[in-house]
């Protein structure tokens, strides 16, 4: 588990999610590992932190979130043809999510609640940079 600890620390996550509880419980553990991430609350504003940031290695995103939701948001992402790794989490567990996710080409979809460590070893396996 040590080794994808390292390579987790060599990535820069995005998390795209409105609920507090849940990033505060994400950043808490990524924090006590030493990784580096950013998050934001909804689409819009991981737009800007992804055009912000093009060393970003990730975005892991909610779907149902205000303002833009992560669908739209993977959407306007395609539009402007950038390509990054992209896990889907939600407590979504309608087909029509799921195809919609797997339409615009996400590489994961994860129902909340979920397992930190397979959701670490997730992140890992999808990381380009190796």
């Amino acid at each position: 588990m040590q080794d994808k600890i390292e390579k987790l620390r060599a990535l820069k996550l995005l998390f795209v999610e409105d609920e507090e509880d849940l990033i505060e419980i994400i950043s808490d553990t990524l924090d006590k590992l030493d990784t580096n991430y950013l998050t934001a609350k909804n689409g819009e504003e991981a737009l800007k932190i992804i055009e912000e940031n093009p060393d970003l290695s990730m975005v892991i995103t909610d779907i149902n979130m205000p303002v833009m939701n992560g669908l739209e948001m993977i959407e306007e992402l395609k539009k402007k043809d950038i390509n990054l790794p992209i896990i889907v989490m939600s407590a979504h567990t309608e087909i029509e999510y799921i195809n919609k996710a797997k339409e615009l080409g996400v590489n994961d979809y994860l129902l909340k609640p979920f397992d930190f460590i397979k959701f670490i070893n997730l992140i890992v396996s999808l990381d380009r940079s190796k």
